[in-house]
């Protein structure tokens, strides 16, 4: 993990969640780095951390959870030392913005469009509201929105799915944030819908020069959008590197896994699955989590955790199997 000097630099991140069950230890030490002006896909299984990643680097960890320990290094400074009226007034909104998967369920059903935009605009930039509507239309525009004007003045329910997530894209672009995470963007979209969220977030790179942190699930969106990929499993990055490596040069046995279980046009027999299932994070393994479904386990993976090994120039992997 090479980069000088990455936008973002998240080095040993423990969010847990303290329940009547037990803690769960909903991440154990995440490492992760965003460059400028790049598109990272974050994929892993369902429960695996991604989204805790989202909200812990905006620092909107609710209770019972709790972030624990780490550093989340960005701009040169660590988020969890600022006080929360700095992460509000400074960080969130304007610097860093959040994409959630249900676009209605984030968008306030009783204010227009325009006006919710507008509203962000305003709270973090010295405008009136008559410039901060323009501003609204204008980047309802550049995401794409069919008659922006129209559209500013309709409610969450009179829009399409589409239509829902491209607003809600446009009120996490308004004030030119220098980082968008976006949580499963297009998860409940049709395939054509998608393909023109996707579309739309590559050009946010190019068009606004915002970094995306990419959380998804789905292979294919990592490989057709992404410039690297990092691979969660059991709130662990477990690989990390550019697209093309972990495509073809993977090191993981999980990651090896996960792009075996992708479906292919031309196969015969059964899907592949990875043995096992998904460890309880309130008991989970010890040393390497992924050891009971492993199929290169050895004794030492399950009594300790593997540090990163940089296999490549920007290609690192935690597993044993690679010891620098």
């Amino acid at each position: 993990m090479s980069d000088e000097k990455p936008l973002l630099k998240i080095r040993d991140l423990r969010t847990y969640f303290y329940t009547y069950k037990g803690v769960v230890k909903a991440l154990e030490g995440v490492n992760l780095r965003i460059g400028t002006n790049e598109l990272l896909g974050l994929v892993g299984e369902t429960g695996c951390g991604k989204t805790v990643t989202g909200l812990s680097i905006l620092r909107l960890i609710d209770p019972p959870g709790k972030i624990i320990g780490g550093e989340i290094v960005f701009g040169g400074e660590d988020l969890l030392k600022l006080r929360e009226n700095e992460m509000s007034e400074r960080i969130r909104g304007k610097k860093i913005s959040m994409v959630f998967q249900e676009p209605r369920s984030s968008l306030n059903p009783t204010y227009t469009v325009g006006s919710q935009i507008s509203e962000a605009i305003r709270l973090h930039q010295r405008v009136d509201k008559r410039e901060a509507t323009r501003r609204a239309v204008s980047i309802l525009r550049q995401t794409g929105m069919p008659d922006p004007e129209r559209i500013a003045g309709e409610y969450p329910h009179e829009l399409s799915g589409g239509m829902a997530q491209r607003a809600m894209i446009a009120m996490a672009l308004s004030c030119d944030p220098e980082l968008l995470i976006a949580d499963e963007p297009t998860s409940s979209l049709d395939v054509t819908i998608e393909a023109q969220i996707l579309e739309l977030i590559k050009d946010l790179i190019t068009k606004f020069r915002t970094s995306v942190l990419l959380i998804t699930h789905d292979l294919g969106i990592v490989a057709e959008t992404c410039d690297k990929v990092a691979v969660m499993y059991a709130g662990n990055v477990i690989e990390y590197g550019d697209v093309r490596d972990i495509f073809k040069r993977h090191r993981h046995p999980y990651t090896e896994g996960l792009l075996n279980a992708v479906p292919k046009l031309k196969m015969s027999g059964e899907l592949y699955t990875i043995k096992g299932t998904v460890p309880n994070l309130i008991t989970p393994p010890t040393g390497c989590r992924f050891h009971p479904r492993c199929p290169e386990a050895r004794k030492e993976c399950s009594e300790f955790k593997p540090s990163d090994v940089e296999v490549e120039p920007g290609h690192s992997v935690s597993c044993f199997l690679y010891k620098g």
